[in-house]
Parts: C-alpha cells; structure tokens; sequence
C-alpha cells in the first residue's frame, strides 16, 4: 500500500482533472460499509413514500429530499450527536457522497438543520408503507421467506431514574420559574413561597447516599404542598389576566397537574397509580415492566419485531406496556402482507405459546418452537430437532439484533425530545442495520458472479 505525505498528494492532485478527483473518490465511496447501505436503499420509493419536496419557489433548501433521509441514515451509521455529525459531514467527502450534498469550500454551521428535518420526518412517517416499500427493494437479497421469528423489546428513552422527589421537584421547579417569568411580563409581585429552602433542602437531600423513609416522607409532603401552591395561583393569573401562552406551556402545566394528582394518591396510598406520568417533559413515558435481573423497569418504547432471514421490521411500537403474545397472529399477517407467501414456520419465545395462538398455527400448519402439551407423539425426536433449530435462529439472529442495534446504531439510549421524533429515531436505527445487511449481501452476490 502506498502512503503519501500530504505535500506530495498536493503536487499529485495538480495534475488530474475534477472528473477523475471525483470518480475516484466515488469509486472509493461505494466499496465502504456507507457505500453498501447507500447501494441498499432505495432513494427514490422512500422519498414518494415520506412524500417530500423541493420548494417550488425561493431558495432551495441545504438538503435535497434524498439528502433529508439519507442524514437520518448517516446519524445511525455514525451514532454521533447533531452537532458532531454536522462537524464530520463538513470534512468527511464519503458523507457528503451519501447525503447528495458537495460543500466544496463552504461549511454548514447551523446543527439544528438535523432536529428539524427530523422533526419534518416525524410528521409523515407510516411504518408499514415505508417498510413496504424497503421490503420491495431487498426481497431479491431475502431467502427463506417462509420463516419468521418473533420478539419484543424496549428501547429505551434517555432518563433519569423517575423517583417521586426527582419528579415532584421537577414540576416545581418548572412551574416556579414561568410564574416568576410571567409576574415579571405583567408587573406584578411572586407569591410568597418557601421555595429557596427546599430547594437546598432537596439538593443536600439528592447528595445524601442513603435515602431512607424518615428523610423521603417530609420532603415529598413539602414539595406536594409547594407545587399545589403554585398550581394555585397559576390558575388564578391564568383566569385574572386571562394569558396568552404558547401550547407546549399549557400542555406542560396539564401534565403537572396530573404529576400532582397521581403523586398526592401515592403518598396517601402507598398504591402506584395507573398510566403513571414519569416525565415532565416526556409525559408519553410509562413504566414498562420487563422481569429483567439487571432491569426490572424499563421506560421508552416496546416495539414488537419480525425477522425474515436475518431482516427486522417493526410489527407493533407502543409507549404503553402491552402483552407481545397476544400480536402472533398480526405478525404472521403483516410477514405475509411483505412476503406475499404463507408462513409455514415461527420461532417465538414462550409467551406467545398461549392456547389461542396454538390452535392459530396448528390450523394453519404452521411448525413452531412452543414446547409440547400432553403426550409426546412417537416421532417426536424428529420434531425435536426442528424445534431445536427454529429456537436457535430466534435466540441468535433476532435476539443478537437488539444487542447490535443499541449498542452500534444509536438505540441504547434515545434522545428524540417528542413521541413522534422517538418513533422515527428507531425506524431508521433499526432499518440503517437492515440496510448494511443488504448491502454485504448485494456486494458478496456481485464478488461471487465477478468470480
């Protein structure tokens, strides 16, 4: 391999042309890991379906509409924040190549570009259509189309752990800074509040190593005393003075009172309630209960996933718990709907193996891995073997695929800040690792034909 010093390269580039620097940075481009996802995707099919376009008049905008998906892709590829993503594609050309984009000498210095094209994303994504769409694209890099697994998982939300303190000082100390805000718009004096104290109260009590029940129980009624203070009297100046606020500060204020309500049943209880908010700022969130040793609560989205050789797609997403094993028989649908071929065998974990879904997949004959009621038959051994196999491929491939995908696609932890840019964070987390898939896939059959 030939290694130049810079000076040299520079001397060297002098003498070719814009079209051979350009073909040969292309030709380097495609034969990368980026180069096979941006092989994989079809462009085109997406952009209809996500139904974006070009302004008619004015300015056009930085990214094409290509370029709009394609930074979605590269963000998960890269796993990096908006600002350092914006930073690598301002010096990195393989990056540019991907997103259509050439910035020559200029550079893009507005990171937010990348919230608010996500944001414009969120709006219009329709998770079967688009994976419709992919499926149609990749179905000649698909075998075994006949075979599916199935299991959830949660990929989870970036937050703090929601204890009732953490929450209920949240709220108040939110709440007590837009009141100070508003007092200040409308001339008029803050009520008297005790807040600068339990504000040192709380602080020395989240320091403390030990939490224990004689310092929990006084805090938590002071801070529930204090915040239903300050929902008193914002709801007096809200009425007196009738504001004028925007929609995100009337919602926040909904969703404090509801922390109020569900907190004041809780310490008078002991009883967790129903739907129980634990996020101020992400009031979507639930508690979602996986049995886990490390993990026994997760909170972000439950997602239901159906594999088709080695290839994820999204049957169910909820922010709400749901129960998995009551979904075999829409997964088995919606493998049937992309495949347009009967499903003739399911791997899928014991919770699935309900009596309903039993006699489903027997009707249907439809083999599976559920483990056997009653007497075993006397060829037995042989289905052994078959449920064998089919338990092997889910616990490999499809469980494999969760590790993989938050720990190299940016699932580990998401920071989308709403429902809608959360969803859209693991759609394209999970099909930028479907994508490279394909792409080996579409590179080996290429290597093997060239042979």
């Amino acid at each position: 391999m030939k290694i130049q010093r810079i000076s040299e390269l520079q001397h060297e580039f002098s003498f070719l042309s814009a079209t051979e620097n350009f073909d040969a940075f292309y030709t380097r481009f495609l034969k990368s890991d980026l180069g096979k996802i941006y092989l994989a995707i079809p462009w085109k099919s997406l952009v209809e379906a996500f139904q974006i376009k070009e302004k008619a008049f004015g300015s056009k905008m930085i990214f094409s509409p290509k370029g709009r998906i394609a930074l979605m892709f590269l963000k998960h590829y890269t796993c990096s924040s908006d600002r350092k993503l914006i930073e690598q594609l301002n010096s990195n050309i393989d990056y540019q190549f991907f997103c259509d984009i050439h910035l020559g000498f200029s550079r893009i210095t507005n990171f937010k570009i990348v919230s608010q094209i996500r944001c414009e994303l969120a709006e219009k994504l329709k998770i079967d259509a688009l994976e419709k769409s992919l499926y149609k694209h990749w179905r000649p890099h698909i075998e075994n189309k006949n075979q599916i697994t199935v299991d959830a998982t949660c990929y989870e939300s970036e937050l703090r752990y929601p204890t009732p303190q953490k929450l209920l000082w949240e709220a108040v100390d939110w709440l007590y800074r837009q009141l100070k805000k508003i007092c200040k718009v409308l001339g008029l004096k803050m009520m008297r509040t005790k807040y600068i104290k339990w504000k040192k109260r709380y602080f020395g009590f989240s320091k403390m190593r030990r939490k224990t029940n004689k310092k929990r129980k006084p805090l938590t009624r002071a801070l529930l005393h204090l915040l239903n203070k300050l929902i008193g009297f914002e709801k007096e100046l809200r009425t007196s003075y009738k504001l004028e606020c925007r929609v995100a500060y009337f919602r926040r204020v909904a969703t404090i009172k509801k922390v109020y309500a569900q907190q004041q049943q809780y310490f008078e209880t002991g009883v967790s309630p129903k739907n129980r908010i634990v996020s101020i700022a992400k009031s979507y969130l639930r508690p979602i209960v996986r049995g886990k040793e490390v993990k026994s609560v997760e909170f972000g989205a439950k997602v239901n996933k159906l594999q088709i050789d080695g290839i994820s797609f999204i049957e169910h997403l909820n922010f709400n718990a749901f129960n998995e094993g009551t979904r075999l028989k829409k997964t088995i649908y919606k493998a049937q709907s992309l495949t347009k071929i009967k499903t003739k065998i399911v791997g899928a974990d014991a919770i699935y193996a309900t009596n309903m879904n039993r006699k489903f997949v027997t009707k249907n004959n439809i083999k599976t891995d559920f483990k056997r009621k009653g007497k075993l038959p006397k060829n037995y051994q042989q289905e052994k073997k078959l449920k064998a196999l089919i338990a092997k491929e889910r616990a490999t491939r499809l469980e494999g695929s969760f590790g993989n995908e938050k720990e190299h696609y940016h699932l580990k932890k998401i920071k989308a800040k709403t429902k809608a840019t959360e969803k859209l964070w693991i759609f394209f987390g999970i099909h930028t690792a479907n994508a490279l898939e394909i792409g080996r896939r579409i590179q080996n059959n290429l290597n093997q034909m060239a042979a």
